[in-house]
């Protein structure tokens, strides 16, 4: 392949040039271009042995760079403008972190998600498991007991084994826990009872007033003062829950009061969590968290259900009182484990948003529930009972609805 060279010589000085006359039908010499077969031997920019010719002008050269007062500047077949390249940059990146912040949102929404069905899917398990375990054994302060102990047995796994690592807490960090670990005790002592006297679905038609609990006790220990559209939302739901209530078939007072005493026990661990790891600096994660409400819960209830109701979990006990006992454990068993794990999810979703929508995800989740135990355990339902439901529920929505509207700001 040949190559062209072009030989720049360097005067001191650029001489004047002056414009040459054509008539009126120039010709025009051809242009000569020495050319060399060998491109290394004229590779050389330097080198004057390949020069561009024109015969009917005087050669001529000019330097490529010069100092005189007008330098001549290198042409660019594409002008570059540094604003518009900086405009595009800039965009660029403007770009790319709307589209990470997109990403990221997205990415936490599905996260969420995925909290919330799992959420759901290990609450139904528990359900059923502790209803047929609850049905049989009559003994509510033990099965809870045996939910807390394989729980602290789970925690104690993942310590030994460096599965997670282990806290360093203080006595303080304990003795702020320690209300919680009270709260959470009694919320799940009295679910537990309720769901030994009445159906399933009417414990959770009961707990739908959850939203009640959760706006009172915001107001007293958060500052979160309701608007009145929120106030109006918890007729529905209290209307309805009563409403299902006076029609329910497997009504009594214990299994009522012992579901509603479960509700204020749990907005209240809601509430107080809540407030734990948003205002003190040296808060815990959740799983450290929940980990230690669990063991001192089982150490707080232990000693009570052995008072209460004695050693009543032994295979001779159970085999005494004309039960299955491999049934009896391995339904107690897989009802605990559904039981830590739920309540786990449940403390990693009200980490991420505030106590009002972890009461309003616990509601839906009551319907999945009722729903689910309804076709499971072929709980007769009256159309008045169905209809308290639905109205109770729907005032759940109405409330998650009109939580969302904020009060107008005062004029100064």
């Amino acid at each position: 392949m040949q190559s062209a060279a072009f030989s720049l010589s360097s005067p001191s000085s650029i001489p004047s040039l002056k414009p040459r006359k054509f008539g009126s039908n120039p010709r025009f010499e051809p242009i000569r271009v020495s050319s060399c077969v060998s491109a290394s031997k004229h590779l050389d920019l330097s080198g004057s042995s390949n020069v561009v010719s024109v015969p009917s002008l005087p050669k001529r050269s000019w330097p490529l760079f010069s100092s005189s007062a007008l330098p001549l500047r290198a042409w660019n077949s594409v002008p570059s403008d540094s604003k518009a390249d900086g405009f595009k940059v800039r965009a660029t990146e403007a770009e790319t972190a709307g589209e990470g912040e997109k990403s990221g949102g997205l990415t936490r929404m599905l996260e969420l998600g995925l909290l919330f069905g799992l959420w759901y899917i290990f609450n139904i398990y528990f359900n059923i498991y502790n209803k047929q375990v609850l049905k049989v054994f009559h003994y509510p302060v033990t099965v809870t007991v045996i939910q807390f102990a394989v729980g602290t047995a789970l925690i104690a796994i993942m310590w030994t084994f460096n599965l997670y690592r282990r806290p360093k807490v203080s006595g303080a960090q304990l003795a702020a826990i320690l209300p919680l670990a009270v709260v959470h005790t009694l919320g799940n002592l009295f679910t537990n009872m309720s769901l030994g006297k009445v159906a399933v679905s009417f414990t959770h038609t009961i707990k739908a007033t959850e939203p009640f609990f959760s706006v009172v006790l915001s107001a007293m220990f958060l500052g979160e003062l309701p608007t009145l559209w929120v106030v109006g939302s918890l007729v529905p739901i209290v209307g309805g829950v009563a409403l299902a209530s006076v029609t329910e078939a497997s009504f009594n007072w214990a299994g009522f009061w012992t579901a509603m005493a479960s509700n204020l026990a749990n907005q209240s661990r809601n509430v107080l969590s809540k407030k734990v790891m948003v205002n003190k600096e040296d808060s815990m994660d959740n799983i450290t968290l929940f980990s230690i409400i669990t063991i001192m819960s089982f150490i707080l209830l232990a000693p009570v259900a052995i008072f209460m109701e004695g050693v009543k979990f032994t295979p001779s006990y159970i085999q005494s009182a004309g039960l299955n006992v491999k049934e009896v454990f391995v339904r107690s068993l897989l009802a605990a484990l559904c039981f830590h794990a739920y309540q786990q999810v449940s403390y990693m979703i009200l980490q991420r948003v505030s106590p009002v929508t972890h009461s309003v995800g616990n509601c839906v989740k009551r319907v999945v529930v009722i729903v689910s135990s309804v076709l499971f355990f072929q709980t007769p339902v009256s159309p008045i009972n169905a209809l308290g439901t639905g109205i109770g529920l729907a005032g759940v929505f109405l409330y998650s609805r009109v939580k969302r509207i904020k009060p107008k700001a005062k004029a100064a």
